[in-house]
């Protein structure tokens, strides 16, 4: 059993005037928020920490990454005990078929919420195993014996070209049109360690501040909010989200 240390923060940042990124906190939906909690792994079943990096016109971002999150949340603590590891994945295979087709229909019902849609990277502990899941370019990093991994991989045109000048041009997602959605999961239980350190941020922190920058500030043992006011005051172009998960033995 571990001991879970979570710090989670979502900032609007310096250019946008609203914020469109949501960070659902083990319990809690977080936008322009911050917590703070820890947890024993003994005392759950189950818990889900994810980030959600919304997009669309008229501010429609923020409704899908909340509709994900908040459909996440009651899917995970919905889920019958005792699936097996395949059956899990199959079940939330499915879910992302659901939520994707949610948003799409939203998107089409209302012009103003036409094309929105959002990222989404987590980690999720269920029956005793951890998973780790990811679409579109929000990332998971980890940070072990100081040496900071991106344990994600982008779906993103700048990964499938290995270049730059695409940048924040994504090819998955959930919504946006999208009518073939997928998610990268692992489950990592058997290389979950005592002391290990995992980041789950959206492209607002690493677009404005460097991998060595946040292996850094990780290594310091920083929270989630001052990652945020790194990249804020690195120029916060964007949303900023980030949850920090600290991981010790009980």
């Amino acid at each position: 059993m571990s001991r879970i240390k979570l710090t989670a923060a979502s900032r609007v940042g310096c250019v946008r005037s609203n914020n469109e990124d949501m960070v659902l906190a083990y319990d809690r939906l977080l936008r322009s928020d911050v917590c703070q909690t820890e947890f024993m792994t003994e005392n759950t079943d189950r818990f889900v920490i994810a980030v959600a990096d919304g997009m669309g016109g008229h501010n429609a971002g923020e409704v899908a990454s909340e509709e994900a999150l908040s459909n996440l949340k009651f899917f995970i603590s919905d889920l019958p005990r005792g699936l097996s590891s395949g059956e899990f994945n199959e079940m939330l295979v499915e879910w992302l078929a659901s939520i994707n087709h949610i948003i799409n229909s939203k998107g089409h019902a209302t012009p103003e919420m036409a094309d929105m849609g959002t990222t989404l990277v987590g980690i999720v502990y269920y029956g005793g195993r951890y998973y780790w899941m990811n679409c579109g370019d929000s990332r998971l990093y980890r940070l072990r014996d100081g040496e900071l991994k991106q344990m994600s991989s982008d779906h993103s045109l700048n990964n499938m070209m290995g270049e730059r000048k695409h940048s924040n041009v994504i090819t998955n997602c959930i919504g946006a049109g999208c009518k073939h959605s997928y998610l990268d999961v692992f489950e990592f239980t058997s290389d979950f360690h005592d002391g290990d350190v995992y980041l789950l941020c959206s492209d607002g922190l690493n677009d404005m501040i460097s991998d060595e920058v946040i292996r850094e500030l990780l290594v310091q043992g920083v929270t989630a909010n001052s990652l945020c006011a790194a990249a804020i005051e690195a120029g916060g172009f964007d949303n900023v989200s980030a949850c920090v998960i600290s991981v010790q033995a009980s």
